[in-house]
């Protein structure tokens, strides 16, 4: 058996078929169950035309029918497409014809915002509705455009085989991810599945670091049990969807929420017996150990021994609280990219959470390594130089469409491995971990959000009375970071923050709106028109510092 990710689910469903898999809010699929579901809509897709190396996007909130999405694309050997369900029209056509969406299967909330789309949607053949009336009664949806068919996700699986009876497929089959844009617009990494698999599903032992030489060996670690887990963030979020799939391997089972409280979480713990919880940062730590805390009647969560993060800083001051209320607790800081996979990984310990070195210090997965910026030598332990932090081994083919992201990204070093670059600066420390200090571009992450500045100046700029601006990034308690906007009016008064922000709305995902804006007499920019950031990101400082 090749390492195929829909064939390793198989596999496993033929070892677990009557073991929970998946739960969220009121639904709950066996492994014989989401099998089943699966094939049908597999099934579907493939009457609509929908087959190997076509592309399916998956618009909507955490959902079993999200997870029932993801295996049946990849059983007929098609691409799902991960779309952000928090986007404007603008950035859902970027995606959409960026990523040439064939199929796309949207919760009914988001058909309006669809039907706006009809100049991106050239591409589109096919949509699938699902459900999410709460209740309500449920219309047979329709969408207003010529040529694209459209029907209830429910209707479309009726009737139909639930027999796996689909191509041969492959480790060379392609897999997609769509990045949260930090270095700019969402891309599309490709990966083969064999390479992912080993990246991560399993595929290299978590001890040893020694890659498997069957599937069925990453299958046996659940013979005896498995942990039942909790994967918080939107499954919109690679990290969201791996923990699914991984766990999927291993006869697990999944708790997932259609969004993210702190108290559902903690009642979620208790009802589920889960053993961990995967979040990210202090945008769900901090709420979820103040809700802890504020509670009269506290929570059984005797099952929990594991709370790991990973895609936003969680503060040792937050982690102080965790082990306070938990001393047996088990803390992992995970640090990834949609272009590495796991890079590496940090066991915090109570009275040890500080870092020290300006961000986390983890130790390095099996091929990280730190490269020198100018000639791409790996940094030796010890060095006080800071260079990118890199990968190599089971790493991605390309960016889809972009043959110079591509280049610039995945490079030769001068060891004459292929190595990926995600846009990580490290150093290296005497012990030979790494001290993860941050994108050397200028995004913001604001609770696992990535923000590209240009994208927000540019929607600030469009409003009329806004001659120039530069955006950035201030510290936030809450969110990690917040973003914040250094602006030049064309005359006074100024618009306020709320005006700004009414009109950023129109062309931005609510979590890329400035939350504070500060005016200056003049914007200095280099020669060429660049922004200076530091300087923007030094007023910004100071005017919060006087709020």
């Amino acid at each position: 058996m090749s390492f195929n990710i829909a064939d390793v689910f198989e596999l496993a469903v033929d070892h677990y078929a009557e073991r929970e898999y998946l739960v969220c809010d009121q639904q709950r699929r066996t492994y014989a169950e989401m099998e089943t579901r699966a094939n049908q809509l597999a099934h579907h897709l493939q009457k609509q035309g929908i087959g190997p190396g076509d592309h399916v996007g998956i618009y909507a909130m955490n959902c079993v029918e999200w997870v029932e999405a993801i295996w049946a694309t990849l059983k007929i050997r098609a691409l799902y497409i991960n779309i952000n369900y928090r986007y404007v029209a603008d950035e859902l056509a970027y995606i959409f014809d960026n990523a040439d969406l064939k199929a796309v299967i949207v919760q009914s909330q988001y058909l309006p915002l669809l039907s706006q789309l009809s100049v991106s949607l050239s591409k589109l053949e096919h949509v699938l509705v699902i459900d999410d009336s709460a209740g309500d009664e449920f219309v047979e949806p329709s969408l207003a455009l010529a040529d694209i068919s459209c029907m209830a996700y429910e209707s479309a699986l009726a009737g139909q085989s639930s027999q796996r009876d689909f191509f041969v497929r492959s480790g060379n089959d392609h897999y997609m991810v769509y990045t949260g844009g930090t270095t700019g617009m969402p891309k599309g990494v490709v990966w083969r599945h064999q390479e992912v698999m080993f990246a991560l599903g399993g595929g290299v032992d978590q001890l040893t670091q020694q890659p498997v030489e069957q599937p069925q060996e990453i299958i046996d670690r659940g013979k005896d049990g498995s942990m039942t887990v909790m994967s918080i963030a939107p499954l919109m979020h690679g990290a969201a969807q791996w923990s699914c799939i991984s766990r999927a391997f291993e006869g697990g089972k999944v708790v997932i929420m259609p969004q993210f409280t702190a108290d559902k979480t903690w009642q979620l713990v208790e009802s589920e017996q889960v053993n961990s919880v995967f979040i990210v940062g202090d945008a769900m730590a901090r709420p979820m150990i103040e809700n802890f805390l504020a509670a009269v009647e506290k929570p059984n969560i005797d099952s929990l021994f594991l709370l790991a993060s990973s895609g936003a800083i969680f503060s040792a001051s937050i982690k102080d609280q965790f082990f306070d209320c938990f001393p047996k607790l088990m803390i992992v800081d995970s640090i990834g990219a949609s272009e590495v996979g796991g890079q590496g990984v940090a066991m915090i310990e109570p009275g040890k959470t500080a870092m020290t070195g300006g961000g986390p210090t983890v130790t390095p997965l099996s091929g990280t390594v730190v490269l020198d910026e100018q000639d791409l030598t790996i940094l030796p332990a010890g060095s006080p130089c800071i260079g990118k932090v890199a990968r190599r081994g089971y790493i991605p083919v390309e960016y889809y469409k972009d043959p110079v992201k591509t280049a610039a990204t995945f490079v030769i070093a001068a060891d004459g491995h292929r190595y990926a670059l995600p846009g990580d600066y490290g150093k290296v420390e005497q012990d030979g971990r790494i001290t993860m200090l941050g994108r050397g571009s200028v995004s913001i992450n604001s609770g696992g959000e990535k923000i590209f500045p240009e994208e927000v100046e540019a929607a600030v700029k469009a409003h009329a009375e806004i001659f120039d601006c530069v955006v950035c990034g201030v510290p936030d308690e809450k969110w990690g970071s917040r973003v914040a906007a250094v602006a030049q009016s064309r005359a006074l008064p100024a618009p306020s923050l709320e005006a700004i922000q009414a009109h950023c709305r129109t062309q931005l995902a609510g979590y890329k709106i400035p939350r504070q804006i500060h005016y200056v007499d003049s914007i200095p920019r280099s020669p060429a028109g660049k922004p200076n950031y530091q300087w923007a990101l030094s007023v910004a400082q100071q005017n919060t510092s006087k709020e």
